[in-house]
């Protein structure tokens, strides 16, 4: 049944979606996918076309039992409409956000691309989303209706307003966020988003000296729920060593490798980017460099902390060499849409199989 849907996706349900503003996609599919997590049957309908049904592949990292290892990354259901229904299409959890202490309508339009060609979009956003205290109500409202074994993380980025550029605003900005999750004891994790590039100010935040202060303000009110930093993958080793650096001195739990790639010249196909920068890249541009971030990481850090990787996850294949490489969880976003929703439980069965195999 997934290898049938996967065929008419691709062949009949995707060329006429690439007709379409790809924003305006996107608002349609987490409105239809808010309706199907709404209700038992349809919930049902889609795991029997989508869900993993193979053997256990759970995982347990810090202390949280994920059924699959396989998450929504942050920034495509950054409203909270979705942990519903992920689940019952081979999600093991998802990453809410990034969201920011008060709303924002997001960078001017267009905010989201396609790079067909390239395998890659590029995205604008702007971290758009309604704020902290409208997504915490909307994640209590529909707590009933999650799976209890669903992990929900909830990113956090300082909102994006250029009054806040300056540092004291933005670490106010970050740790009113999180004091107002921590209080409502919505979401299983969190992590700073502290290396988006289509924010005002750029990546203020992921550098050696203003990391450290982040860090040092989130840990004083830190409760017992697992804290990830996500990295920008542009970054040369010698900076990006640093950044490690300080996330192990404050004892976070683990890092997000990577974040979108600012580098155009990524492309395979050049001229499908804008002539000026507007928005990082996602997909493939992401998949090397994510990658060997994570090798040279988990070589650096051993087993002191998580690492999730992200980054032109497009096939079973890549999933797996990012675990090769030494991710302990995988996250994706751009495979999902250009291949198609079947490729979340497709990778959950390379990983199946390979733990078979290797019994």
């Amino acid at each position: 049944m997934r290898q049938l849907f996967a065929f008419l996706y691709k062949n009949l349900l995707k060329p006429i979606l690439y007709l379409i503003d790809p924003e305006v996609v996107h608002n349609h599919f987490t409105s239809f996918g808010e309706f199907l997590g709404s209700f038992a049957f349809t919930k049902a309908i889609t795991r029997g076309i989508y869900g993993y049904k193979g053997t256990d592949i759970s995982k347990t990292v810090d202390g949280i039992i994920y059924k699959t290892p396989v998450l929504l990354s942050a920034g495509f259901d950054y409203n909270a409409h979705l942990p519903t229904i992920l689940q019952s299409m081979g999600f093991g959890g998802e990453e809410v956000g990034s969201i920011t202490l008060r709303a924002y309508e997001g960078n001017e339009k267009p905010r989201l691309r396609r790079a067909i060609k390239s395998k890659s979009l590029i995205i604008w956003k702007g971290l758009k989303n309604e704020g902290v205290d409208v997504i915490i109500e909307r994640l209590k409202q529909k707590q009933s209706n999650i799976p209890r074994d669903f992990v929900v993380g909830i990113s956090i980025a300082r909102t994006n307003d250029v009054n806040l550029i300056d540092d004291e605003a933005g670490y106010a900005d970050y740790v009113g966020s999180y004091k107002k999750l921590l209080a409502s004891k919505v979401g299983d994790y969190y992590t700073l988003n502290v290396s988006c590039p289509n924010a005002k100010g750029g990546e203020s935040f992921a550098e050696e000296s203003r990391l450290t202060v982040l860090l040092s303000r989130i840990c004083q009110i830190r409760d017992e729920k697992p804290i990830y930093v996500k990295l920008p993958i542009n970054k040369p080793w010698d900076e990006f060593k640093k950044l490690l650096d300080v996330c192990l001195q404050y004892q976070v739990q683990g890092v997000i490798i990577g974040n979108l790639n600012k580098d155009y010249n990524s492309l395979d196909y050049r001229e499908e980017a804008p002539k000026e920068f507007r928005g990082g890249l996602s997909g493939k541009p992401c998949r090397e460099l994510s990658t060997t971030l994570i090798r040279k990481t988990r070589e650096y850090v051993g087993q002191s902390f998580t690492i999730i990787g992200v980054g032109g996850i497009l096939s079973p294949a890549d999933a797996l060499e990012k675990l090769d490489a030494g991710a302990d969880l995988l996250m994706l976003i751009t495979g999902m849409i250009m291949e198609g929703p079947h490729l979340v439980s497709d990778i959950n069965d390379a990983i199946a199989k390979r733990q078979e195999s290797a019994k």
